[in-house]
């Protein structure tokens, strides 16, 4: 054990998942197991440069486990990025006796972590987006919960499409990232996926297969679309697709529906094995870490080494999809 660690903080930054605090939990209590201090950041990195920190203990994540966001809240900080931001939200550590922090959020949060190292504060990082975006880790905390409502949501919309013979074009999130479009889509049977990694054509790709479908007695269906496809927003192409088709088009952006509820058992798990790992981390001396899963097992990384890796939707989902959609 590094007996230089004594006081520890944890936040949480950049978009909520759920699971967050699962990993609070197991952060704070594998802590107190240690005998450490447990400083938590409210509203992340603004947190750390405005003073906003509460002591936490064991007691202070009691019946968190199974709620949705994070109980530390969380903000952008725009400060942060810039050198004067990371030097007072060390300075603000070191007067809060911080001797290492824990952060969970995607890549901006890890490069904030890696900048706190830099300057002297042991800073290790966990993977907490809906996204799945993070290029060094094939599992990110709040992905499984948020796919899970993708599913649900999809499914019931496919309930009412199919009662009036209608078309759903449904918006699902993950920024610039296409995983919970196209694992949402071949879960619930779309006829059509469409993410940002892959260009397409309108006519070709959507209008083509909906009338196809119209002329094989298809009754409904269901296109799903991630939030950063370039061209037609999902109001237009449902419109688009009515206007020259005929068929009745309704249009669903779910939003942040996709961001809250109680996470899934994998995420609890998952979030609960990262965290209490970030810990020993710290206690092992080490520094400047994110932790992620690798071939199915919960592993640490150089920050610097995973925010060069990218991750790519595999060509065979693509494939697929299309095979099960005929």
């Amino acid at each position: 054990m590094n007996k230089e660690i004594r006081k520890i903080g944890v936040l949480t930054s950049g978009g909520d998942a759920p699971g967050m605090n699962a990993a609070i939990r197991a952060i704070v209590r594998t802590a107190c197991y240690h005998n450490l201090e447990v400083m938590g950041v409210v509203r992340g990195y603004n947190g750390l440069i405005n003073g906003e920190l509460i002591p936490m203990n064991a007691r202070s994540v009691s019946e968190t486990l199974q709620k949705g966001g994070t109980i530390l809240q969380t903000a952008r900080c725009r400060e942060f990025k810039e050198a004067a931001g990371v030097q007072r939200a060390y300075d603000t550590a070191k007067t809060y006796g911080l001797d290492g922090l824990i952060v969970i959020g995607g890549d901006g949060s890890f490069r904030g972590a890696r900048d706190l190292t830099r300057i002297g504060l042991p800073t290790i990082a966990m993977p907490g987006t809906i996204d799945n975006d993070i290029g060094c880790s094939e599992y990110t905390v709040g992905y499984d919960t948020c796919l899970n409502t993708v599913i649900e949501a999809v499914d019931k919309i496919r309930d009412t499409s199919s009662s009036h013979e209608r078309c759903s074009v449904i918006e699902v999130m993950g920024r610039d990232a296409g995983y919970i479009a196209i694992n949402a889509g071949i879960a619930c049977g779309a006829e059509v996926v469409l993410v940002p990694e892959k260009e397409y054509k309108f006519d070709a790709d959507v209008l083509r297969v909906v009338l196809e479908g119209k002329t094989r007695g298809r009754k409904h269906s269901i296109i799903i679309v991630a939030e950063g496809v370039k061209g037609m927003s999902v109001l237009e192409m449902a419109k688009e697709i009515e206007n020259k088709t005929g068929i009745e088009t309704r249009a669903t952006i779910l939003g942040h529906i996709q961001r809250g509820g109680s996470p899934s058992a994998r995420d609890r798990v998952n979030a609960s094995l990262m965290g209490s790992k970030c810990v020993e981390l710290l206690l092992e001396g080490k520094s400047n870490r994110v932790v992620v899963m690798k071939d199915g097992q919960i592993v640490d990384i150089d920050i610097e080494e995973g925010l060069k890796m990218k991750k790519a939707i595999p060509e065979e989902m693509f494939e697929i999809a299309k095979k099960l959609s005929t």
